[in-house]
């Protein structure tokens, strides 16, 4: 199969692009290399992609003219690109053109592919909002702009299917983490500060906060299991990750536990639209793609200190 993925340079698409070249599909990535966080990192990851033989184009996606550069024979679209995470540093305007109208444009792209499968779109818990513990069935209530506008990305998706113009699912993903995670985000920052002996910002309360830490690897488990499943999955939101939940706080105390050291912790003032809880509610994942991630917390913060331990 010949399969784009958007946001292939990013830490969740590079490894699904990975794993998908690795079951004999071919890969085609896709991403605009922003400097929300440092671009070497992201063209690092593609360069490894394209060490392994896939290739990776730098195009962006809100563009009409980037869609020149693609071919027209795909048959499935893995669609990761947006603006993430609820910065203050970040516009509504870069979360709306982003999220949304890019999502637009790859849709109408994805019109003009005749031998199109299927469009996963790539979702989140955030859209939810302030807790992430229920079923696909839940109401929406995103807290930030990041959720509303992967809410509407969603929306455009599904509604492209309602209408019959092609098949499509939305996958919301919780809590990721491992090998290659945004520097901003909990792990990698945190990890970083316990080899380097510097202060980690923890936002105040939030190491009671409750998340489905989930593995990458797990994550890219069940993403990958939508190929084959047109016909199931068609019209579906399915919630991805683990069912345990660990408080940041365990979370911290894990890493301290790996690297055999204290890290000295800075509170911060509490950031809007934070997640107080999230626990990933999978019983439609675990039915519909036989869905089970196994990798325990402690097994998967035990790889990203060894990734984090190459970077220093």
């Amino acid at each position: 199969m010949k399969i784009l993925v958007t946001g292939a340079a990013g830490f969740i698409g590079s490894h699904t692009a990975e794993r998908l070249h690795s079951l004999g599909h071919e890969v085609i990535g896709v991403d605009n290399f922003s400097p929300y966080y440092d671009v070497a990192l992201k063209h690092k990851n593609a360069q490894e992609l394209k060490e392994a033989g896939i290739q990776v184009l730098e195009l962006d996606l809100r563009e009409p003219v980037a869609y020149q550069a693609l071919p027209k024979d795909i048959n499935y679209i893995f669609h990761f690109a947006a603006q993430p995470g609820i910065a203050s540093t970040s516009t509504f305007q870069e979360y709306l053109t982003n999220n949304v109208i890019a999502t637009q444009q790859l849709l109408y792209f994805a019109r003009t592919c005749d031998n199109l499968k299927l469009f996963a779109n790539i979702a989140t818990s955030s859209i939810y909002g302030l807790e992430a513990t229920f079923n696909e069935q839940q109401v929406p209530k995103p807290a930030s702009h990041y959720g509303v506008t992967k809410l509407a990305a969603e929306q455009l998706v599904l509604a492209y299917t309602r209408a019959n113009l092609m098949q499509g699912c939305s996958l919301r993903l919780y809590s990721v983490y491992g090998p290659r995670e945004r520097p901003d985000k909990l792990y990698t920052k945190l990890i970083e500060c316990g080899l380097n002996d510097t202060a980690f910002p923890l936002f105040e309360g939030s190491d009671k906060h409750l998340r489905s830490f989930t593995y990458v690897q797990d994550i890219v488990d069940g993403i990958v299991s939508v190929i084959g499943k047109e016909s199931v999955v068609n019209g579906e939101i399915i919630n991805l990750g683990t069912e345990v939940e660990s408080t940041t706080a365990q979370g911290i105390a894990t890493v301290e536990e790996i690297l055999g050291k204290k890290i000295q912790l800075e509170i911060i003032p509490k950031r809007p639209g934070d997640q107080s809880r999230t626990c990933a509610v999978i019983g439609k994942a675990r039915k519909l793609l036989d869905y089970n991630p196994q990798t325990s917390l402690k097994e998967g913060l035990e790889a990203q200190v060894e990734w984090c331990k190459e970077r220093v």
